[in-house]
């Protein structure tokens, strides 16, 4: 089973909408923050704070979702962008 079915699986007494919650951490390059913050719809509330370093973001986003399939299809695009560490 894969991350995303286990993840399906975990979610599937869920009731749905809701506002979910998404961390990741991703390589602080301009482009990796924008490819992440085009995944959000524009009435999500996202929080970007550097790592102590500066090397790395990390980004809060809550989004409402419609479905687990929304929440998959999220993480399905965001596992594209390098280096990401979804959390």
């Amino acid at each position: 089973m894969d991350e995303f079915e286990s993840l399906k699986a975990q979610l599937a007494q869920t009731d749905f909408p809701q506002v979910y919650f998404f961390k990741f951490i991703v390589p602080n390059k301009n482009d990796n923050v924008a490819k992440l913050s085009a995944l959000y719809t524009q009435d999500t509330q996202v929080q970007m704070k550097p790592s102590s370093s500066g090397k790395f973001i990390s980004m809060s986003a809550k989004q409402v979702v419609l479905s687990v399939d929304d929440i998959i299809s999220i993480y399905k695009k965001a596992s594209v962008i390098e280096g990401i560490i979804s959390l």
